[in-house]
């Protein structure tokens, strides 16, 4: 097949099909038929030929050129696509076909030798010029080739290729922003329990875990679903849907909900048990509205057609608050709550319930309690009123055997330190000597001794860790950097952190200790020295610190990043 005046209008033609009967752009069918048509011309000049084909996507002419690129003398590896400066001026002294020269360092196009003068002229703002430079290619119109059987197969998968390749595209580009979104869909097919459905430009994938409970589907089923996320693979973009997804019952409300929709009430937290329950949090930024109200709908008309669509999930609505204590006691509900004990250091919670309300607190094998967790986003410890009671009775006793054991104090007085509030050895030892006077029965000269025996002590565990440290192979880098107690030493030294560069390579959280979603449940990743009470701000801190000392991070850099996130803040 030969690209002749007869079939050239065709070209754009066929181009226009394609393009409409795969709803994408005609202008990337012809650039797929251009590299069609450029490799069937290399295979009839030779592979290691430069030549490139243009169509004019007004007349369909295809116009074939050859291409050289001036490289430096001794850069020259393959004669048929580059050649020298010598080479390119000698070409244009005596060549007899019309040579243009594109420079490319800076850009620039221009005619180095034209069939006439005429040509030459029609060139409008292109300059002159006998001196190619290394850069520049040189390009010459070669005749069009006749496309025989394999070379015509051949440009066909190519063109067949790139027009697969622009479906898919086109595909990514469609759902990338639909991210977050419920569509409608049609099944077509399960395979190994994961349901392909048709979403009219494609497919997407409806894994089995995130279907409810024991969902089953036939092809031509309509399904709704959560677009959650797309993924651009070497098999094309990959839609994931999911049904069991928090986010979906919140745009099932969004859609059900008009003044959630409008933003006059906003879905603050999510909790699910897909298929069976789940809670859901939700305030009011207008006084007049009662948000639980509005959701729940006229007879539960609103939050019914959620729960027909969630296949029965039953679905608390709760007020959200600012205050944590009165949010998790409405996230328990219905259980009643005796008290609420927060503990700001740790985040930690624990809810005092009477006896008969355990169950109800804990729910079937600790759903409610689960889902009140993840959704304050809290570690929740749920204890009756005897629990709470025996507990803090041992921690009493406890603490009274600490002080006696430690400081050599009778049990009356070690008693009376705890009732004050101390706990820690530490706490007598640096605390301001007047809370000590403000004891009943402490005067100066015993709040002197009990603070002196309370430091030597500490210093006697210190030296004893430190001791322990070294046994280990601690090396004095680490011992002497700023931050680190002995205690603290001994404990890096125990999980096998033993020099200034070992301490330099932890991240915050492996010191400090944190939170990793999993499968949607928060696991807790417990840090080398979170029993010392260290802050993920402080561990950043240090280990920073650490980086600095070794040279690894500019000191100048790192308080300007710290300066960015003070702004931010």
């Amino acid at each position: 097949m030969a690209i002749t005046s007869a079939n050239q209008l065709e070209l754009l033609q066929t181009a226009e099909a394609v393009a409409r009967e795969k709803m994408i752009d005609p202008g990337l069918v012809v650039e797929a038929m251009e590299e069609s048509l450029a490799r069937a011309a290399k295979s009839r000049y030779g592979a290691e030929m430069d030549i490139r084909v243009r169509i004019d996507r007004k007349t369909g002419r295809a116009t074939f050129t050859r291409v050289r690129t001036i490289v430096e003398d001794e850069a020259v590896e393959n004669y048929q696509a580059q050649l020298t400066a010598d080479q390119a001026a000698k070409i244009l002294r005596t060549g007899a076909t019309p040579v243009t020269v594109v420079a490319g360092a800076e850009g620039r196009q221009f005619l180095l030798r034209a069939a006439t003068e005429a040509d030459a002229r029609r060139m409008t703002g292109v300059s002159q010029t006998d001196a190619p430079a290394v850069g520049d290619e040189i390009v010459d119109e070669v005749p069009p080739v006749d496309l025989g059987r394999i070379a015509a197969q051949s440009a066909k998968q190519v063109i067949l290729q790139k027009v697969r390749e622009a479906e898919r595209d086109r595909q990514f580009d469609e759902f990338k922003d639909r991210v977050g979104s419920i569509i409608n869909a049609t099944v077509k097919r399960e395979e190994y329990g994961n349901v392909i459905v048709d979403v009219g430009a494609g497919e997407a994938i409806l894994r089995r875990n995130e279907k409810i409970g024991r969902e089953a589907y036939r092809p031509g089923d309509r399904i709704r679903a959560y677009v959650k996320d797309v993924r651009r693979e070497m098999r094309g973009p990959q839609i994931f849907l999911s049904r069991t997804d928090p986010r979906f019952m919140a745009e099932l409300f969004k859609m059900e909900v008009p003044e959630i929709y409008e933003g006059i009430i906003e879905i603050k937290a999510v909790a699910r048990d897909p298929g069976s329950r789940a809670k859901i949090a939700v305030v009011s930024y207008d006084n007049s509205i009662d948000p639980v109200g509005a959701c729940v709908g006229m007879r539960g008309s609103r939050v019914q057609a959620v729960v027909n669509e969630l296949q029965g999930e039953k679905i608390d609505i709760i007020p959200w608050s600012e205050d944590i204590a009165t949010f998790l006691v409405n996230a328990l509900q219905p259980a009643e709550v005796s008290k609420v004990v927060f503990d700001e250091e740790t985040s930690k919670i624990e809810v005092v319930v009477p006896e008969e309300q355990l169950s109800l607190a804990i729910g079937r094998r600790g759903q409610n309690v689960r889902l009140a967790s993840q959704l304050t986003g809290r570690d929740i410890d749920i204890l009756t009123e005897e629990q709470e009671s025996s507990r803090r009775q041992k921690e009493f006793d406890e603490r009274t055997q600490l002080f006696m054991g430690t400081l050599d104090l009778d049990e009356f007085f070690a008693q009376l330190l705890v009732a004050e509030g101390f706990r820690t050895v530490e706490e007598v030892a640096y605390v301001d000597q007047d809370e000590l006077l403000g004891i009943d029965g402490v005067d100066e000269s015993t709040a002197e001794e009990l603070q002196a025996r309370a430091r030597d002590h500490i210093e006697a565990q210190r030296k004893a860790a430190l001791d322990r440290a070294r046994a280990l192979g601690v090396e004095e880098s680490l011992i002497n950097f700023p931050g680190l107690t002995p205690p603290m030493i001994e404990a890096l030294a125990a999980d096998g952190v033993k020099t200034l560069e070992d301490f330099a390579t932890l991240a915050d959280w492996e010191l400090a200790g944190g939170w990793t979603e999993v499968d949607g449940n928060r696991v807790k990743d417990t840090g080398i020295l979170e029993k010392f009470d260290l802050s993920l701000e402080e561990a950043r801190d240090m280990v920073m610190s650490a980086r600095v000392a070794l040279g690894w991070v500019d000191p100048d850099e790192l308080d300007q990043g710290r300066e960015e996130e003070a702004e931010e803040a």
